[in-house]
């Protein structure tokens, strides 16, 4: 009789036990929390701070076929959600370089005056590190301003340039009124695994996927940390990044061969919360419109819209994602 209720108990007690894994307390550079490939650390000097930049280079699987493609992840992401597309290239002989941007994911949160210019440039020497002299960049949500901005830097480095669902594509000072840097923190401040869940919600018309929870916890996980206000305060400074330095009047400087991948339910809106006039919110954010103008403005430009598909479409529609992306390296 008590190896039965024993049996009984021990899956209650392995569910407890994996739920205090996921709610316990994560830093501000995730330590604890295990990355799909290993992580290694370039060192960087901005600012007079002695920063630690993580990144994941990963080799191809299959024959290499001498490329590269470095992925940039969203604002409330890390390189850890690259993890099938990271498979998927290095199946087909790709070297996958994936960073954490100084300020996110288990790259150091400084506090440092942030740009697009100073990532792009931070990971032009991570290339330099690695001997990379040419490769495809790939950039998601604010990943895809990045990606911009180190195309029109670095064109000689960048083979192609894939943007997905980027934000940036709209000057969001058109329509979100500003918020300093101070009244930013604040509200991240006040951020919890509700109000977290609640905005990567959005990310996703068809209904929020459980399989998420692995991406978003980390971030709930760092809210209960004694580094919580080194995040915010990283958080903070980089919305500014994005408010202050648009991208979407330079489109037509772009000279790479260039892929935008779309989904077109996407409704993001950087400080979407901020507007408050109905009449401005409807007009923003309205991807369709926002993907084709985009590709208009770029000499060449490939346009693949992927019909009811949020944010996220490579974890949301990943095969099909796969499908596009691999189309356009050939």
């Amino acid at each position: 009789m008590l190896r039965f209720f024993l049996l009984l108990l021990l899956p209650l007690l392995l569910a407890s036990t994996a739920g205090q894994a996921q709610t316990a307390p994560l830093n501000a550079t995730l330590d604890g929390y295990e990355y799909p490939f290993p992580v290694k650390i370039l060192p960087l000097k901005l600012e007079g701070q002695a920063l630690r930049m993580a990144y994941m280079d990963v080799p191809a699987t299959a024959s290499p076929n001498g490329r590269t493609i470095v992925l940039l992840h969203g604002k409330n992401f890390f390189g850890a959600y690259w993890r099938e597309t990271i498979k998927a290239l290095t199946a087909a002989g790709f070297r996958v370089v994936v960073p954490d941007q100084i300020g996110f994911g288990k790259s150091d949160k400084a506090d440092i005056h942030y740009s697009f210019h100073q990532l792009a440039r931070n990971t032009r020497q991570l290339l330099d590190t690695l001997g990379v002299k040419k490769a495809v960049i790939l950039g998601h949500s604010m990943g895809g301003m990045l990606g911009t901005r180190f195309a029109l830097m670095y064109p000689e480095t960048t083979e192609k340039l894939v943007l997905e669902n980027p934000i940036g594509l709209e000057d969001y000072r058109m329509g979100v009124p500003f918020q300093s840097v101070d009244q930013a923190e604040a509200g991240e401040l006040k951020s919890t695994e509700a109000s977290i869940r609640k905005y990567h919600a959005t990310y996703y018309p068809n209904g929020y996927p459980t399989a998420h929870d692995q991406w978003l916890l980390p971030f709930a996980a760092q809210t209960r940390s004694p580094d919580f206000a080194k995040v915010a305060r990283a958080n903070a400074l980089t919305f500014d990044m994005i408010y202050q330095q648009p991208v979407s009047h330079e489109f037509s400087r772009i000279t790479v061969p260039t892929l935008l991948i779309i989904g077109q339910e996407d409704r993001t809106v950087v400080g979407k919360g901020l507007i408050k006039d109905p009449k401005v919110l409807a007009q923003m954010g309205q991807y369709p419109a926002l993907g084709r103008r985009t590709a208009a403005q770029i000499k060449g430009a490939k346009l693949v819209e992927l019909k009811n598909i949020g944010h996220i479409p490579h974890l949301e529609a990943t095969a099909k994602f796969h499908q596009v992306l691999l189309a356009f390296l050939k």
